[in-house]
């Protein structure tokens, strides 16, 4: 996922998406601990989404409590 795309995101929507997101990096650490992951960095990729969306995320709560005032 790219910063563009999280960007043109909605506020729900980011939350959904961060949902999602540690939902299936719980999975993965399941596969891992079991010996079935095949995909590793799949792993590398879910952590630095999940860090994307929480910045962008503060980002916009930044904004709107600057506009707020």
């Amino acid at each position: 996922m790219k910063a563009e795309d999280v960007r043109a995101l909605s506020a729900d929507q980011l939350t959904d998406e961060l949902l999602k997101l540690k939902k299936e990096q719980f999975n993965l650490r399941f596969q891992k601990a079991t010996g079935q992951l095949e995909n590793t960095s799949r792993s590398k990729e879910i952590r630095r989404d999940i860090a994307r969306i929480k910045t962008v995320q503060t980002t916009k709560r930044g904004v709107a409590a600057s506009k707020a005032k």
